[in-house]
């Protein structure tokens, strides 16, 4: 089993954990999809994706790929905001796919809308390389585990 050191701590900034997320996650489905974190921040989370690899057999991006870029950056901007000791999880999802993209890079911006002690929502945007809009999702994510005192 690997472990990971922690986290970075937020003063450390948003590219500080970015690094770190491509570090931890490169086994997951997001590292094996291409996912590479710029920004993360509880409240803005950015990161690219290559569309080679991740098509359907029209050879267009495919909806769940954009689906999986969407929640992989909600969820870690959520967790974010969540804290030390706390878990966040997607339970809701949904995407409207705009445009078909056949090649090169997206690029996923997820700003949040709501951060709460118990949920966290964000739009996430994703555009091609000519910044043209082709998805916008929404995911809620729940958070769970003990709230620190202050």
């Amino acid at each position: 089993m690997t472990t990971f050191a922690a986290p970075p701590a937020p003063e450390a900034g948003p590219e500080a954990a970015a690094a770190w997320v491509n570090e931890a996650g490169s086994d997951t489905l997001a590292g094996r999809m291409g996912l590479t974190f710029l920004e993360a921040a509880p409240r803005r989370v950015v990161a690219t994706m290559p569309v080679t690899g991740n098509t359907q057999l029209q050879r267009m991006l495919h909806g769940g790929a954009s689906a999986v870029l969407a929640e992989s950056l909600g969820s870690l901007g959520a967790a974010l905001h969540a804290g030390e000791g706390r878990i966040a999880v997607g339970v809701d999802i949904n995407a409207t796919h705009h445009l078909p993209v056949r090649s090169g890079t997206v690029t996923g911006v997820a700003t949040a809308l709501h951060l709460g002690g118990s949920t966290a929502s964000y739009e996430v945007v994703i555009t091609d390389e000519a910044g043209h809009r082709v998805c916008t999702a929404r995911i809620t994510c729940a958070i769970h585990g003990r709230r620190k005192r202050g």
